[in-house]
């Protein structure tokens, strides 16, 4: 799927699986085990995504330009060569802004009808 006409709300609502990469990525590259311990990190734990979710959700983040493998590697002698690097890409990143930006609404609604603490 190309992206060339898609605007980043055209893939709104995303799927928590993708956004939690989306957010995982957003600080820098990282390579598979690392956004997992990342979307584990960033959900206190609530959330572990297993390898056949991450990766199935790679590859079609990657077929949609969400992500890309990065080219760049760490210093050979920190890293093992068979590990890939994921990087959002410009479009993966409005997607991002976008899809925190719908959910930023549903949280004022939440709040205002009391279904979470703090009204706005």
């Amino acid at each position: 799927m190309s992206n060339t006409t898609l605007r980043p709300q055209d893939m709104l609502p995303l799927t928590p699986a993708v956004f939690h990469i989306l957010l995982a990525l957003a600080d820098g590259e990282k390579h598979g085990y690392g956004i997992m311990q990342e979307v584990t990190r960033l959900t206190d734990g609530a959330i572990q995504m297993g390898p056949g979710t991450l990766y199935g959700t790679i590859k079609r983040m990657i077929d949609t330009r969400l992500i890309e493998e990065s080219d760049e590697r760490p210093d050979p002698a920190m890293d093992d060569e068979r590990r890939r690097y994921y990087r959002l890409t410009s479009f993966g990143e409005k997607v991002a802004e976008a899809e925190a930006a719908r959910m930023a609404v549903l949280l004022r609604a939440a709040r205002s009808k009391r279904l979470m603490g703090g009204a706005t």
